[in-house]
């Protein structure tokens, strides 16, 4: 689960994190109130999506040159007029697609003098199994540009979990940054603060892009971006709170009320698969047939004929869906239960695309025969590499 800037400043605040401060707006007549707040003489007033690159982003309809979704403001007037341009509009960024996200919150912030950008994050290093700072000089900018271009300049410091976060660690980090004095003790300080914060909130990602070091020589988390893990939400029901379902995709939300592994994607061909492995596969061979996966659905190793339903129907929502895969390798999860589940969505949305229908393994001959019972229009495929011929052929003929 993702969170916005200021949601994940408020969270890094708890646990002493040094970040500017700022104020959250939803309407533009709450600008002058919160510049005034502030203070100034210089407000920053940032967009709030779940995207990168907003400073870089335009709005949707503006001009050729126009300000982006990070605006520098010099004055309160200007803080306003900025909030006004800039809420409801849809803002694009190189991570939102040519859709763009409507900017539905502002954060107006303090201004910061800035003597010196550095990047850093944490996350869970798989080939290390716990969790890792990632740091460089190279502030401000796309890290994966720096780690193509530049890849010395990244300096990865992983953290044993037997022995949690150390002094040592928070001097690598330093070292890593080019500090020394005062500035090294800040930065061995926000470490072992950064990796409570990472550790206690259950989090899967946290990126600090720029970190700086102001003219007063402090260091400042001057944005964050926090990704937490959903398996883990149970244990944080102040973090759920701070779920913004405007955000995400409406049947992405409708799939995790199912407890369906569901990621919606831009192709055509809708994919009810069981098994993460096989739902890669089987987006992969549609790609080598020359279609598109409209997404990635793993209903998992038992669900229930209820479960297989609502993945149906979350598919057939999708108005980019022209044809439907269901691809099943029965082991603890039964073929004719998948079997009963696609028949009872079909009679409940109904089936205006081609489907195809792949069974294997368990109870397969008894799923086949109530397949072939039903009356539906079914394709059915003895295999994956012919499922997916037969259903990009049918999305293709129609």
């Amino acid at each position: 689960m993702n969170i916005h800037e200021y949601q994940a400043k408020g969270v890094l605040r708890e646990f002493g994190v040094p970040v500017s401060r700022g104020v959250a707006i939803f309407d533009a007549s709450e600008a002058e109130g919160a510049a005034r707040e502030l203070g100034g003489p210089v407000w920053v007033v940032k967009s709030q999506i779940h995207a990168g690159g907003r400073g870089k982003g335009s709005f949707q309809g503006a001009a050729p040159g126009a300000k982006g979704g990070v605006r520098v403001s010099k004055s309160a007037e200007e803080v306003v007029q900025n909030a006004r341009e800039m809420l409801g509009q849809t803002l694009v960024t190189v991570q939102t697609g040519p859709a763009g996200k409507q900017v539905n919150r502002l954060y107006i912030e303090e201004g910061a003098q800035i003597a010196a950008e550095f990047y850093l994050s944490m996350l869970v290093d798989r080939a290390t199994g716990g969790v890792a700072f990632v740091v460089s000089t190279e502030g401000g900018m796309d890290i994966e540009a720096v780690a193509h271009d530049s890849p010395e300049k990244i300096h990865t410091i992983p953290v044993d979990p037997a022995t949690g976060i150390q002094p040592h660690h928070g001097r690598a980090v330093a070292r890593a940054l080019g500090l020394s004095g005062a500035q090294a003790k800040q930065a061995e300080a926000l470490s072992a603060n950064l990796y409570r914060a990472f550790v206690e909130k259950d989090m899967s990602l946290l990126e600090i892009n720029p970190l700086v070091l102001t003219a007063t020589g402090e260091l400042k988390c001057l944005d964050a971006k926090i990704a937490f893990d959903g398996n883990a939400l149970y244990r944080h029901p102040d973090i759920v709170g701070l779920r913004d379902e405007t955000e995400e995709d409406a049947k992405e939300i409708e799939a995790s009320k199912h407890d369906l592994a569901y990621i919606a994607l831009d192709g055509t061909i809708g994919c009810m698969v069981n098994g993460a492995g096989l739902a890669m596969a089987t987006l992969d061979i549609i790609k080598l047939y020359g279609e598109e996966p409209a997404n990635f659905l793993d209903v998992g190793g038992g669900a229930s004929e209820e479960k297989v339903t609502a993945a149906f129907q979350i598919i057939t929502a999708d108005p980019n869906v022209k044809g439907i895969l269901v691809n099943i390798f029965g082991g603890i999860m039964k073929c004719d239960v998948i079997a009963r589940g696609v028949i009872a969505a079909v009679k409940t949305v109904g089936l205006s695309v081609p489907l195809v229908v792949r069974l294997e393994g368990t109870n397969v001959e008894e799923g086949k025969a109530i397949i072939r019972g039903s009356g539906l229009n079914v394709i059915p495929a003895d295999d994956l590499d012919d499922a997916a011929q037969k259903i990009v052929a049918a999305v293709k003929g129609a």
